[in-house]
């Protein structure tokens, strides 16, 4: 379906990142890994043995992330019935990736996963994330995604919420108007 917008030149477009450069390479570097890694331990024991350890990561991964998931909620029901914040630094957002990388197939994901569920390596690798975080904030310009999520955690000392709805005043009332232009992006 097209808008009737022009479709912008490639000397336009500005130029791509190197996360959306190299990210799709890295993804297929490391799903040929894993398959190696797979066939060389199939290989050196048997594929029963894989199979095995596929599948003790997927339910070591499930259990990890039920757990996860019920330390989370039971922190949030905690902090509600307080009045409090939730507290923050309690890893369940780690462990939860932890959990998901052991249920993805693979040794390296498995290894990956097992480390995430380490607590010096959750406690310095949440450090790390939210120091990059609060520096993105601060270098985020006005009117970007950035600066929508520092108007976010704004708290008011009042915690009212105005409901309403946007009503346009334009002359005309109810009349149709002309085609509208096309979208953007």
């Amino acid at each position: 379906m097209t808008t009737g917008a022009s479709t912008p030149s490639s000397a336009a477009r500005p130029p791509r990142s190197r996360l959306r450069t190299f990210l799709p390479l890295g993804i297929a570097a490391w799903l040929v890994l894993e398959i190696w890694l797979l066939t060389v331990v199939a290989g050196a024991s048997s594929g029963l043995t894989v199979f095995l350890l596929l599948l003790a990561g997927f339910v070591l991964g499930a259990v990890v992330i039920k757990r996860a998931g019920r330390r989370a909620f039971q922190n949030l029901s905690q902090a509600v019935q307080q009045g409090t914040a939730p507290a923050s630094g309690g890893g369940s957002g780690l462990m939860m990736l932890g959990g998901l990388l052991l249920m993805i197939p693979g040794l390296i994901s498995d290894a990956a996963g097992l480390l995430l569920l380490i607590p010096p390596v959750q406690q310095a690798l949440g450090r790390y994330a939210e120091r990059t975080v609060e520096r993105k904030l601060r270098k985020a310009a006005p009117g970007t995604l950035g600066d929508a999520f520092q108007q976010a955690r704004i708290h008011r000392p009042d915690g009212k919420v105005v409901q309403g709805e946007v009503i346009r005043d334009e002359p005309g009332g109810d009349t149709p108007q002309g085609p509208r232009p096309p979208l953007t992006h």
